[in-house]
C-alpha cells in the first residue's frame, strides 16, 4: 500500500539526512491525514495518488512564479520535490497516448465541436486518471475539437 511506502521512504530520508525528500514526504502524509480527519475516512491508494497529483500540479504552477522572480534556488528545490512525488504516481502518458485516448472518447461520445468539450473532458479524465494532468488533457481536447 502507498501509505506504508510513504512511511518507509520518510524513515529512509531521515536516515540519509535528505531534508528535501523528508519534507516532501511529510507534506504528502500531512495532506493524507488532513483528509482522513476532515472526512473521517481511511484513504485508499487511488485517493493518495490524487493527492500527490494535486501537489505536483501546485508545484509546477509555483515554478512559473519562481522563474518570474529569478529564484533559481527555489526552482531547483521545487523540481527535486516534483521528481520525488512523481515516483509515487503512475507512469505519465505521452501526448500521443493521450491523443489516442481522447480520439476514442470523441468517437464514443459523438462529440463534434467545442460545445461538447465538457463531456469529452469528463470521459477522458475518467479514463486517463492520474496518468496525465488535466491541463495536458485539456490542450489535446481543444486541439482535436477546435
Amino acid at each position: 500500500m502507498l501509505k506504508e511506502k510513504l512511511m518507509q521512504d520518510l524513515k529512509d530520508a531521515m536516515k540519509e539526512k535528505d531534508s528535501v525528500k523528508k519534507d516532501t514526504v511529510q507534506m504528502v502524509r500531512a495532506a493524507i491525514l488532513q483528509i482522513e480527519k476532515d472526512k473521517g475516512i481511511e484513504v485508499d491508494d487511488d485517493k493518495i495518488i490524487e493527492i500527490i497529483a494535486k501537489e505536483v500540479k501546485g508545484k509546477k504552477d509555483a515554478i512559473k512564479d519562481f522563474e518570474k522572480g529569478g529564484r533559481q534556488d527555489l526552482i531547483d528545490q521545487t523540481n527535486r520535490e516534483i521528481e520525488i512525488l512523481s515516483n509515487y504516481l503512475p507512469k505519465q502518458l505521452s501526448k500521443e497516448e493521450i491523443k489516442a485516448i481522447v480520439e476514442e472518447v470523441i468517437k464514443s461520445t459523438g462529440a463534434t465541436s467545442m460545445k461538447d468539450m465538457g463531456i469529452v473532458m469528463k470521459e477522458a479524465k475518467a479514463k486517463i486518471g492520474a496518468a496525465a494532468d488535466g491541463r495536458t488533457i485539456n490542450e489535446v481536447v481543444k486541439e482535436l475539437l477546435g
